[in-house]
Formats: structure tokens, sequence, C-alpha cells
């Protein structure tokens, strides 16, 4: 059984992870709607998908793998607010979450887009060195 405070944080998070992924983060029937074509399981509710927006339930596992995935976030991160150390910036911060998002959109792309990214960041790379730039320094 989860506290109501656990239902609610859960609730923040999802929200969140639904605007950074520019889908309404208080729309029930869309995030039914864009779950469910991204769920091989059978289809949640909108009232399901209502009660995971006002921190009035939390999905199963399975289904916070699947929003997980979807939203391109970590699934400890979605349910529990915790990131593990490999998943955090040297600063500590949230912005290594790109990093399961870049590796997730990689491995759908086709064998031609793959080895244009995979020569990109090849480039990126010795651009890096090149520049005598510290690994972890933020350029604005």
């Amino acid at each position: 059984m989860t506290s109501q405070t656990e239902r609610m944080e859960f609730s923040k998070r999802l929200q969140k992870a639904l605007s950074d992924a520019k889908f309404s983060p208080t729309s029930p029937t869309l995030l039914a709607r864009e779950f469910n074509l991204h769920f091989k399981g059978p289809p949640v509710t909108v009232q399901a998908a209502r009660r995971w927006l006002l921190g009035e339930s939390i999905p199963t596992q399975e289904k916070l793998r699947a929003l997980a995935e979807w939203l391109y976030v970590p699934t400890d991160w979605l349910r529990f607010g915790v990131l593990d150390d490999k998943a955090t910036t040297a600063e500590g911060g949230l912005g290594s979450v790109f990093e399961p998002k870049a590796i997730a959109i990689l491995k759908r792309l086709d064998v031609y887009n793959k080895s244009l990214a995979e020569a990109f960041i090849f480039m990126l790379d010795e651009q890096q060195k090149k520049s005598n730039r510290p690994v972890n320094t933020v350029v604005t």
C-alpha cells in the first residue's frame, strides 16, 4: 500500500515527464490514448490515467516501465524519484536523463540513420579532444 504522499510525488514526476516530452500534463484522455499506443498489454482507461495524474494511484510495475520507456525517463525516477549514480551528471542534476533518451532513440533508428548518428558522435568526440575543454564543462 502506498501513502498519499508517495502517490502525489509520483503524480508530480509523471506530470513533469509528460511536460518535458511535450505532452499535456493535465489531460487524462491524452495520457490514456498515448500510453495505450505504447503499451502492449490491456489498455488503460481515462479514469485510470486521471487517477495517476491526480495522485490517487500509481500504475503497476509493468505499466510504470512502459510509461518510463515512452517518456524517456528512468523507471526508478518515475516511481521513486531517485536516480542511480550512473544516471546523474557531474553536477548531480537530471541532465543525464538525456542519455537513456538518446540510447532509446538510437535503438529505434534504421541502419542508415544509426550510421549517421554514430559518425556525428565520433565527430563531436574528436572536436571535444581538439578543444582541450574538460569533459563535464558546460558551454553557454
